[in-house]
Parts: C-alpha cells; sequence; structure tokens
C-alpha cells in the first residue's frame, strides 16, 4: 500500500511497476543499472517517490524511439543528478514518440499473418525501402505503415515511382520535422524552463504537449491537401 511521507506519496516496487506499465522484474533490472536511484528504505520496505516514476517515463519514452539501454544510461548519466520531477517531465514531453503505436519486433511468420500473405524477398526489400518495416535483430519490426506498405505491392505501380515518392516523402517530412521540433522548442519549452513551475503545471504540459502533437499531424495532412489541389488547379490552367 502506498505510503504518505509528507506530501510525497511513496510506492511499493509493486505498486510503482503498476503505475508505470513495467514488470516488477523489469523495474528491478532498470534499478540494477542505475537508470533510476535507490529506493527509500522504511524499514526493511524499499519505497519509490516521484522521482523514480519519473525517470522510469523517461526511460520508456527513449525505448519508444529504440535507444540502447546502454544509449538511455548515456542520456540519463548527462542529466542533472539532482533533476527535479519537472525537468524529468519535461524530458518526456519532449522525448514522448509522435507515433500512436510504436514498432513491434516479429518474427517472418508472424509479419506475414499481419500482411495477410507470404512475403519473398523482394516483397521484403519494398517494404523496408518504402518504411514499412525494419530490419531486426533476431526478425523484423512491423512498423505502423504496414497496411500501406502492403497495399502498395498488391497495386500496380512502378517500383520506381514508390521509391521515388518514398524518398521524397523521408526527405520533406524530416525537413518539416527538424523546423517544427525547433518550434516547439523555442515557442513552448525554452518559456516554460524560464519560470518556476509546480508537479501539476508540468502534468499540463505535457498534456498540451500531446494534444500539439495531434494538431500539427492533422495540419500536416490538410496543408498537403490543399497543397495538391493547388497543384492540381495551377496544371488545368496551363492546360
Amino acid at each position: 500500500m502506498a505510503e504518505e511521507v509528507g506530501r510525497e506519496q511513496l510506492l511499493t516496487i509493486d505498486e510503482l511497476a503498476a503505475v508505470t506499465g513495467t514488470t516488477v522484474r523489469t523495474t528491478r533490472y532498470y534499478a540494477s543499472l542505475g537508470l533510476v536511484p535507490p529506493p527509500v528504505r522504511r524499514g526493511r520496505v524499499a519505497y519509490y517517490g516521484p522521482e523514480h516514476r519519473a525517470r522510469l517515463d523517461v526511460v520508456r519514452a527513449l525505448q519508444e524511439h529504440g535507444f540502447t539501454l546502454q544509449a538511455i544510461e548515456r542520456f540519463l548519466a548527462a542529466l542533472p543528478a539532482d533533476a527535479t520531477v519537472e525537468e524529468l517531465a519535461l524530458q518526456r514531453a519532449m522525448l514522448t514518440s509522435w507515433t500512436g503505436q510504436p514498432g513491434v519486433e516479429i518474427t517472418r511468420e508472424e509479419l506475414e499473418q499481419r500482411a495477410g500473405r507470404s512475403l519473398d524477398e523482394h516483397d521484403l526489400t519494398m517494404l523496408e525501402k518504402i518504411g514499412s518495416i525494419e530490419r531486426g535483430a533476431t526478425g523484423y519490426v512491423a512498423l505502423p505503415s504496414l497496411r500501406v506498405g502492403v497495399e502498395l505491392l498488391d497495386m500496380e505501380v512502378p517500383e520506381d515511382a514508390v521509391e521515388a515518392a518514398g524518398e521524397a516523402i523521408r526527405r520533406h517530412m524530416t525537413a518539416l520535422a527538424d523546423e517544427l521540433t525547433e518550434v516547439l522548442r523555442e515557442g513552448v519549452l525554452a518559456p516554460y524552463r524560464r519560470e518556476a513551475h509546480s508537479p501539476q503545471d508540468a502534468v499540463r504540459l505535457e498534456r498540451t504537449m500531446s494534444r500539439l502533437r495531434q494538431l500539427t499531424l492533422e495540419a500536416v495532412v490538410t496543408g498537403f491537401q490543399r497543397a495538391a489541389n493547388a497543384v492540381i488547379a495551377r496544371s488545368l490552367k496551363q492546360g
């Protein structure tokens, strides 16, 4: 049962694992690597506070981006040893993946089940080129765009055109992501950092960042649709 100490609620390792979506075994392993600070002892029972939960949240956010545990360890080591819960929440707000569903590492058989058909080496190479799968350590990583990739394979579209379109999308989306990230960093996060905030403010910021991501994605789709319509209109005028 959680224990109240001062104004902070301390959790047992079972409770900490439950609220962060990890297992007790994984939480203990992270602690053994130094990814979270030592627990607070009350007799023979170990308790974990808000700072432990905040660090575990950062670890999970980094894992969603494909960071190895060694890379996560280096990232956390670069943070101030006395980083507050608010500062850690700010890190998580910046790190939270824009993808609703992270890639899942699966076997060749599982990949074909998801695709709904068998996949030869040529199919796998094409899916990798258009960003629908990645090669994993022991299998494949199925990305959220797998369904789109399989549909493209089944359409009578020249492969060169599919590859060219994929490259154009990656090139422009990378540039757009760089620019929008800078806008968020300088226009939203920098002003936030300049003032003192409560833990509740940090939670609200994270919710705001999450909603901004959703609105930005919607705006990108709408903006592309308008730009495409403008191109069609120009081509019609030119005859």
